[in-house]
């Protein structure tokens, strides 16, 4: 196993955490998302009032799944909640889940932000082949740094991590000086004037925005996967995560604020993904823009590596841990990474969930004994596939993994919605799976006692806020939007919420055929067995048996 320190100047165990936190949540979204959610929502205030409630929304999240993770104190977050509350069909929600993480896990977003904005700090324009190659290679780049050199990966994430912080904290900065009319930006004030003038009337607008704010705040979850490896992990866990999380949302606030100080909303709109360069180019001029936005150009790259980061706690996520498959870390820089694609298509293979070319090969943990390189292998086809659309003309293509790829003038935009959908409906499932032990299982024991002290439970109403806002963001966003058309033209406004249905639905018929369909027609029981590989990694793998 890698061992290795993040942020090595924070001494104390909650302060490490607390950065750790900040880390693993900060983005490219912060960067590149204000665009389409002000294109969505209208008016600044509106886009302004999304980030709170985002926060609040994630906040709540944050104490549901402290709760659910103290009761079943094993890595792997929401994967270990669904199997613990739906335990019948066996292995249908492990299915589910699989078919999210695989099909939906790319990093083709975070590479395309990487290319627009490294092309505007060369001065080159944003052209189809261009950002093709540049994205491709971003990606191929992360797979051998992570399939080759795992340690060099870890310690070249840790130094983006840090990075973006401080791009993020010095953007706040420079806003609250634009705010005091002493640079270059005339009139910093008119945006916040008539603040919610043009405001969005339609729920689906605020719906389809709230999963891009979402996808900015993505990694407050990181807090269960370290929940085994903290000593005193309760107290620590109810500081540092609210702690962090809070900090991370008035950074987000105060950047959107000095965003719509130093630009017009015309200038944002048009703007796309590149919304800090905007920024940057009206506050420093050309010459600095360039220069700058170089920096969040990194801070994309060190997201597409977070994503493949080696996350040492999802090694246990889906194994019993009386078992004993893997070793553990005493690290908190696990709470940085964010699922790591690799890990889950590895874990599920080792799990006996059938993959193609069989699991034994998915499971191994080759060349270098440290890394799943199979497992990268699966994620650069889904985000290689990916990318090659986004940089086509064509209104639509079908790829071998992402069903279907947006025009790339809503490219991100559409790729944010895709993969926040299905993300909601497992969330609703995870907070229905906590009423649901309430009801049935009353004395179960719960460490953790969220914001009550009479009872070791979240406080209900903050349970039953996020039921609101999930059932919001699952239902509205089939409405028809203010424009009539959606942030996503020319695809039907409705079109991710049905490819994220889809996604679900494929992986029920996937576990219907391999558990039900296959051996009923060909008389067989599938008998599971523990079968040990070259490389020491335990696998189940299911062997058939005959029934007469």
């Amino acid at each position: 196993m890698l061992k290795y320190a993040f942020l090595p100047l924070f001494v104390s165990i909650r302060s490490r955490f607390t950065a750790t936190s900040i880390g693993a949540i900060i983005g490219t979204g912060i960067f590149s998302t204000p665009s389409s959610i002000l294109e969505s929502v209208g008016s600044v205030g509106a886009s302004l009032m999304l980030w709170v409630l985002g926060f609040a929304l994630s906040f709540c999240g944050l104490f549901i799944w402290l709760e659910l993770g103290t009761m079943f104190p094993r890595s792997g977050g929401e994967k270990v909640y669904l199997e613990a509350v739906y335990r019948r069909p066996k292995h249908l929600a492990t299915v589910v889940f699989a078919a999210n993480a695989i099909i939906l896990n790319f990093s083709s977003s975070n590479c395309i932000v990487f290319a627009e904005n490294i092309l505007i700090s060369v001065g080159h324009d944003a052209d189809l082949w261009s950002v093709r190659g540049i994205a491709i290679g971003v990606i191929v780049f992360t797979i051998s740094l992570h399939g080759f050199t795992p340690r060099l990966g870890v310690y070249v994430m840790n130094a983006l991590t840090l990075f973006k912080a401080i791009i993020l904290v010095f953007i706040v900065v420079t806003g609250w000086i634009v705010l005091s009319d002493k640079t270059r930006v005339k009139d910093p004030h008119a945006n916040f004037r008539s603040a919610f003038s043009g405001s969005s009337n339609s729920a689906s607008d605020y719906a389809t925005a709230m999963f891009k704010v979402l996808f900015a705040y993505y990694g407050w979850q990181n807090a269960n996967y370290v929940l085994n490896d903290i000593r005193n992990p309760i107290r620590t866990l109810k500081i540092a995560g609210p702690l962090g999380l809070g900090i991370t949302a008035t950074l987000y606030i105060f950047a959107n604020i000095a965003y719509f100080a130093a630009a017009s909303k015309a200038d944002i709109l048009e703007s796309g993904t590149t919304v800090a360069s905007v920024f940057f180019e009206n506050v420093f001029g050309t010459g600095a823009q360039k220069a700058l936005t170089i920096f969040v150009a990194l801070s994309a790259l060190g997201w597409v590596i977070l994503r493949f980061i080696l996350l040492h706690r999802f090694i246990v996520a889906l194994l019993p841990i009386s078992q004993g498959y893997a070793s553990l870390d005493r690290c908190f820089d696990a709470a940085v990474q964010a699922y790591s694609a690799s890990r889950v298509n590895q874990e599920l293979a080792k799990e006996g969930i059938p993959l193609p070319f069989g699991n034994r090969l998915w499971a191994a943990n080759w060349p270098t004994q440290n890394a799943p390189f199979p497992g990268l292998v699966v994620h650069l086809v889904t985000t290689v596939s990916d990318c090659i659309p986004f940089a086509r003309s064509d209104p639509t293509v079908v790829e071998v993994v992402v069903i279907l790829a947006p025009p790339p003038q809503v490219a991100y935009p559409f790729i944010l919605d895709v993969a926040g959908y299905p993300s909601q409906i497992i969330n609703m499932l995870v907070i229905l799976g906590l009423f649901y032990l309430r009801w049935k299982k009353p004395h179960l024991r719960r460490p953790f006692k969220g914001t009550s002290r009479s009872a070791a439970r979240v406080w209900l109403p903050l349970a039953f806020f996020f039921l609101f806002v999930e059932s919001f963001l699952l239902i509205f966003p089939f409405l028809r939007p203010s424009n009539g058309v959606g942030d996503t033209p020319p695809l039907p406004y409705y079109l991710y919420c049905l490819i994220g249905i889809a996604v679900m639905m494929f992986g029920v018929l996937y576990w219907a055929v391999w558990k039900l369909m296959l051996p009923y027609v060909f008389k067989f029981r599938l008998v599971p067995s523990k079968e040990v590989l070259k490389d020491g990694t335990v696998v189940t793998v299911f062997s058939r048996e005959k029934v007469e």
